[in-house]
C-alpha cells in the first residue's frame, strides 16, 4: 500500500471513530472512556490540536475541541455530560494521571 492510500485510510477511520462518538454514541460519558481506555473525546481533540501545532496552525484547546466536537465544548456539555459518582471521579484521577500527564512528563 502507498503512504497516500494509508493516510486517506487512517483519515477515513478516524472521521468513523469521530462520528461513532459524537453521533452514535453520545450516551457514553468522557469519564467513562477514560476510565475504560485511557483517552475520551478531549484527548482526540487534544491530539487534532497537536497535530495541526507541530505543521505551523496555531490552534488553540478550545478551537481543537470545537474541530471535533462540531459545537464548542460547553454546548457539547450542556447537552450530553451527566454528573459522574464520587467513584468514576476517583477513577478518573487515576486515569488522568497515568495517561495524560504520563504523556506530557
Amino acid at each position: 500500500m502507498d503512504d497516500q492510500t494509508r493516510i486517506e485510510l487512517e483519515a477515513a477511520a478516524f472521521r468513523r471513530l469521530q462520528q461513532h462518538l459524537m453521533e452514535d454514541r453520545k450516551d457514553v460519558q468522557n469519564i467513562d472512556m477514560m476510565n475504560l481506555a485511557g483517552f475520551c473525546r478531549n484527548c482526540l481533540s487534544r491530539w487534532y490540536q497537536e497535530a495541526a501545532n507541530e505543521r505551523g496552525i496555531e490552534m488553540s484547546k478550545e478551537e481543537g475541541r470545537e474541530v471535533f466536537y462540531g459545537m464548542p465544548y460547553d454546548d457539547w456539555k450542556a447537552r450530553n455530560q451527566t454528573e459522574a459518582s464520587p467513584e468514576k471521579q476517583a477513577a478518573f484521577e487515576t486515569s488522568f494521571k497515568e495517561n495524560v500527564l504520563k504523556e506530557k512528563g
